[in-house]
């Protein structure tokens, strides 16, 4: 592996039997089903005794019955990325891939991570959070006096940019909310940075972590939305758009992001590149990324030479627990 020290000399039948865990009941459950099949025939294709577990149709404790030895986790969204599925991983003793309770818990809170990397002076976007109780039609539309327009308006427990709205104006705002409402009690909503999209993989935990190729997006009208993640071929990847000494900054910046949440495994954090400055800010951090074809951990891995099969079979052996 090309610029990094991470040993693909994996012995696959060592692994023992594997449940690739897809599906789940989240509002991401179509993504997930893609990741899981990806990864599913990846392992088998290099030798894994690998299985299909959908949690929303069995119970976990039938990964012991079945006498699993380890998870790889291609659920995506509530309950599969947010630390309850890890919780349950953990009392039923079987090492999984991915980050931690903890880790994963934070994460997947796009608020709290932004407070956590704020409190570190961490760059993130200027933002407000509010609950449903808080969202009176006057009170939104004060939103825009404080972050400026456009405003992106989320729901702040949801990924694949489900329920994102880019408030261009005021009258866009009540749509907006009413939109990520159908996803999530409390709301955030964020200044919006003008400028490239970019997105940096990291594998690894601790000060072993490594980060990845960066990744810039460049999608039909600036809108990297749900359709255009997974449902065309129309959007770009691009390697090598910023200079080198630029992207090692940023690719610091997000080992930093990702170690003071205390990620492990891999995950992928998403960015805007300030266009007036060249200045990044941390948008979220994934710690359950996609795996499908259009997928951005596969394409930085096969950058830096390391084929979706091998990458599969890199993060399973990296399967553990919190507390062995």
């Amino acid at each position: 592996m090309s610029n990094t020290s991470i040993d693909l000399n994996i012995d696959a039948a060592a692994l023992g039997k594997v449940a690739v865990l897809m599906g789940g009941h989240s509002a991401e459950r179509p993504v997930s089903l893609m990741s899981g099949q990806g990864v599913l025939d990846a392992l088998r294709s290099l030798g894994v005794d690998a299985h299909a577990f959908d949690p929303a149709e069995q119970p976990l404790q039938a990964l012991k019955d079945q006498h699993f030895a380890r998870a790889f986790i291609a659920l995506h969204g509530r309950g599969g990325e947010d630390g309850a599925l890890q919780g349950a991983l953990e009392w039923l003793g079987l090492p999984y891939t991915g980050s931690g309770v903890t880790a994963s818990a934070v994460a997947m809170d796009k608020t709290l991570t932004k407070r956590l990397w704020s409190t570190a002076q961490l760059p993130t976007p200027q933002y407000l959070a509010l609950s449903r109780a808080e969202l009176s039609r006057e009170r939104v539309r004060t939103i825009p006096d404080v972050l400026g327009l456009p405003v992106v308006v989320k729901p702040p427990h949801e990924g694949s940019s489900i329920g994102i709205t880019k408030a261009m104006g005021y009258s866009d705002m009540a749509g907006a909310v009413e939109l990520a409402l159908g996803f999530d009690d409390e709301l955030l909503f964020e200044q919006f940075i003008e400028g490239p999209e970019l997105t940096c993989a990291v594998l690894g935990e601790g000060e072993g972590a490594q980060a990845l190729p960066l990744i810039e997006i460049r999608a039909e009208a600036g809108n990297y939305d749900y359709a255009n993640k997974y449902e065309t071929d129309s959007t770009q990847y691009l390697f090598g758009s910023l200079p080198t000494a630029l992207e090692a900054e940023i690719q610091q910046l997000v080992l930093q992001a990702y170690r003071l949440l205390g990620c492990r495994g891999w995950g992928r954090a998403d960015l805007m590149l300030r266009r007036v400055d060249m200045k990044p800010f941390l948008l979220e951090m994934n710690t359950s990324p996609g795996m499908t074809s259009h997928s951005l951990v596969p394409k930085a891995a096969q950058a830096v030479g390391v084929s979706y099969p091998q990458l599969c079979l890199w993060l399973l052996a990296q399967a553990r627990l919190d507390h062995a």
